[in-house]
C-alpha cells in the first residue's frame, strides 16, 4: 500500500473541521467538546512528517508539533496562553538550530510520481523520472524548488497538485515543454515566467505536457526553464 499524501490529510483535517464547525453553527450538535482537540490533528501531521521523511526532515514537522502541541494544552486549560509566544520563538530558534531554513536538498527522485512538503521550511528536489506523471506538492510557511529539466513525460500531461498558503514553489521545467496554470491565487500570485519565445509554446500540441493545478494563498507560484 502507498504512503498517503500529505494534501489527503491536510485536506481531510481542513474536512473534519469544516464539519465540526458547521454541524455547530448549524444547531444541530454541540461539536464544542471535539474542536478543543483539532490542533492534535496538526500535530499528528507533524509527527506524521517526520516518521516519513525518516526523521531526516526535522525542522518543520518538529516547528509544528510544538506550535500545535502548545496550543493544545492552551486550549485543554494545562497552561496560560502567555506561554505561546515564548514557545513560538523558541521552536524557530530549533528550526535555525537544526539549520532547515537554508531550504536543505534531497536525492534526485526516479520516481514517476512525487509528494513534496515543505512546511515552516525549505526543499529544494530534482526528479529524472523518464516517465513523469506529476504529484503533490505543498508548502505551507515554507518553500519548495523542484527542478524537472531532467523529466520526461511518456504520455502526457503529467499533472502536478499544488497548496500554496504563505510560502512559494519554483518549478523548473524543459524549455520545449508545453504548461498549462490551473492554479487559483487568493491574495498570491501564479505565473509562467519562461520566455514566449519558448520551443513549447509555439508547438501546436492539443495536450500540454504538464498541467499545474491548485491553489494560492498568500504566497507564489512560478515556472521558470
Amino acid at each position: 500500500m502507498g504512503r498517503i499524501s500529505y494534501q489527503i490529510l491536510f485536506g481531510a483535517i481542513l474536512l473534519i473541521l469544516g464539519i465540526l464547525l458547521l454541524l455547530r453553527a448549524a444547531g444541530i450538535y454541540d461539536t464544542g467538546r471535539l474542536l478543543i482537540y483539532i490542533p492534535s490533528l496538526f500535530v499528528l501531521l507533524g509527527l506524521y512528517a517526520l516518521w516519513r521523511s525518516g526523521f531526516a526532515n526535522l525542522a518543520g514537522p518538529v516547528i509544528l508539533i510544538v506550535i500545535f502541541g502548545t496550543i493544545q494544552v492552551i486550549v485543554l486549560g494545562i497552561v496560560t496562553a502567555d506561554i505561546l509566544f515564548p514557545i513560538i520563538i523558541i521552536a524557530a530558534g530549533i528550526g535555525f538550530l537544526l539549520g532547515r531554513f537554508r531550504r536543505p536538498s534531497t536525492p534526485d527522485r526516479e520516481t514517476d510520481e512525487i509528494d513534496v512538503a515543505a512546511i515552516f521550511g525549505g526543499v529544494d528536489t530534482r526528479s529524472t523520472s523518464k516517465s513523469f506523471r506529476g504529484g503533490d506538492i505543498t508548502a505551507i510557511f515554507g518553500g519548495v524548488d523542484l527542478d524537472l529539466r531532467d523529466s520526461r513525460i511518456a504520455e502526457p500531461p503529467a499533472v502536478l497538485n499544488t497548496i500554496t498558503m504563505f510560502g512559494g514553489i519554483d518549478i523548473r521545467v524543459p524549455e520545449d515543454w508545453q504548461v498549462r496554470m490551473d492554479v487559483l491565487p487568493i491574495l498570491g500570485g501564479a505565473e509562467d515566467e519562461r520566455p514566449r519565445s519558448a520551443a513549447g509554446r509555439e508547438s501546436g500540441r492539443e495536450q500540454p505536457d504538464l498541467r499545474v493545478q491548485g491553489f494560492v494563498a498568500f504566497g507564489g507560484l512560478s515556472v521558470k526553464d
